[in-house]
């Protein structure tokens, strides 16, 4: 008698593989979501360089008014922009595979289940810091001016990618739980609006009494203060530095834990 054929197993490895390459290649084929959410960040960079540069500057520097200050000080905090408005395109991308009926045929699949959502994290991880380079380099462009040595390079980099892992998971999770793509969309408007509440684009110092502590303890300004000093060279202050990873190491263990939970419910729809 001939042997019964063996029950496929999952491959984790190759499985997080396959789901990433299948990721990368939608965004190559439909590269819309991910330009429309990179314009953003562009034309802001440009508008406040361009149009309020000089008022700004004199804002910080007391009266003085030098563009290149203010650029110095903004292109970091639109590279964390940057991330929350990719991080956008993620949500809307899981929500999209769930409505398609696409996460439930891959239920059904003898593959790694974590893997389904891994691939849309890499993928993710990957394309956002794509496009930092991209704004990077915009900024270089316009007067940006590092003074960064190779490993406060590595550290700057470390320090994007970890932000946009927590982020990316909390994207994920809203995309699981929102009942279409536009109503993803607009769940994860706050972690775009949280940029514009930090240290981004005016100091901390600058704001209101009562808002203060707000945009000094919230993730955003901690992790901009960071990179600041990284990409400077005028140091990262320990706090900002704790605050900044412990915010985001939270963000990428609690997303985790939310989106895994979400993905192995059985669908409502």
């Amino acid at each position: 008698m001939s042997a019964a054929p063996q029950p496929l197993r999952a491959n984790p490895f190759r499985d997080n593989m396959t789901m990433l390459r299948r990721n990368l290649l939608h965004a190559r084929r439909y590269p819309s979501l991910t330009l429309n959410l990179l314009l953003t960040p562009v034309i802001l960079l440009l508008l406040f360089v361009y149009v309020f540069g000089n008022v700004m500057s004199a804002g910080i520097n007391g009266g003085h008014a030098d563009r290149s200050d203010y650029v110095a000080y903004l292109v970091p905090g639109i590279l964390f922009l940057t991330v929350a408005m990719t991080s956008l395109g993620t949500a809307v991308s899981v929500c999209t595979d769930m409505t398609e009926g696409i996460m439930a045929r891959f239920r059904t699949m003898a593959i790694s289940r974590a893997s389904v959502l891994i691939g849309h994290v890499a993928g993710s991880v990957i394309k956002t810091m794509t496009a930092l380079v991209l704004v990077l380099g915009i900024g270089l462009a316009i007067g940006f001016r590092p003074n960064a040595t190779p490993v406060e390079w590595i550290a700057a980099a470390g320090l994007m990618a970890l932000v946009s892992l927590g982020l990316t998971w909390l994207a994920v999770g809203m995309g699981l739980v929102s009942p279409n793509p536009e109503g993803a969309s607009n769940i994860g408007t706050p972690l775009v609006m949280l940029p514009f509440l930090s240290s981004a684009f005016v100091p901390v110092d600058a704001m209101p009494g009562w808002f203060r502590w707000f945009a000094e303890y919230q993730p955003f300004s901690p992790a901009i203060e960071t990179l600041r000093g990284l990409l400077l060279g005028s140091g990262i202050g320990t706090k900002n530095a704790v605050l900044a990873v412990a915010w985001f190491v939270g963000m990428s263990l609690l997303g985790y834990l939310w989106s895994k939970s979400q993905f192995n419910r059985e669908p409502k729809r």
